[in-house]
């Protein structure tokens, strides 16, 4: 039996996945997690052959999780099934070590067939993503990019150096860096920029 954790935030939807992929012969649902922390501690725990993630969730995103996994001595693959279909996603998850990404409109019998590839150690990518990966690379290191997120939440410069732990300079001139690097004009703009190209 393939084993198998969702890390999903939405109820719904995780259930949706853990029922339909239940159907499978060969496929054992070993648990779901609504968080990236969350899975991270049930995977150490239990070590399951694929688990499935959402990229945004509370906490460790689904590319985090990723990319910590890999770092680690678990076997665990994971496959990503997420909404977001934009090259820059997709290619910050294959930095981040994942064997997969679908797409949540992926009928379910193809993604049972995209978790039996991964276990068998092929890398799964959804059909038109992969050439659109290798465009346009990502600017931003991994400091501009949580800065952006918070500057996306409305938060101004002294509530960004509080909730990082950088001084309020530092901070200024990261996001004007950032700025630069994306041709806005202020990081809110920037910010936007970024969503858009799958860099946040």
């Amino acid at each position: 039996m393939i084993k198998v954790l969702i890390a999903e935030d939405q109820v719904m939807l995780r259930d949706a996945l853990a029922t339909l992929l239940a159907l499978e012969n060969d496929i054992e649902i070993v648990g779901a997690a609504a968080t990236g922390d969350e899975a991270l501690r049930q995977v150490r725990a239990d070590a399951p052959d694929v688990l499935l993630s959402d990229i945004e969730m509370p906490g460790m995103t689904g590319l985090e999780l990723a990319a910590t996994i890999r770092r680690e001595p678990i076997r665990t693959r994971v496959l990503i099934v997420t909404t977001f279909d934009r090259p820059g996603y997709l290619r910050r998850a294959l930095d981040a070590g994942v064997a997969g990404y679908v797409l949540k409109d992926t009928p379910s019998q193809e993604l049972a067939q995209a978790i039996r590839r991964v276990v068998a150690g092929e890398q799964v990518i959804q059909d038109g993503l992969i050439r659109e990966a290798w465009g346009e690379a990502d600017p931003l290191n991994d400091t501009e990019r949580r800065l952006l997120r918070l500057a996306e939440t409305g938060l101004d410069s002294i509530q960004i150096a509080e909730a990082s732990g950088l001084a309020r300079g530092t901070v200024r001139n990261y996001l004007h860096k950032a700025s630069s690097k994306l041709g806005a004009s202020n990081r809110v703009e920037a910010a936007r920029l970024a969503r858009q190209k799958g860099w946040l």
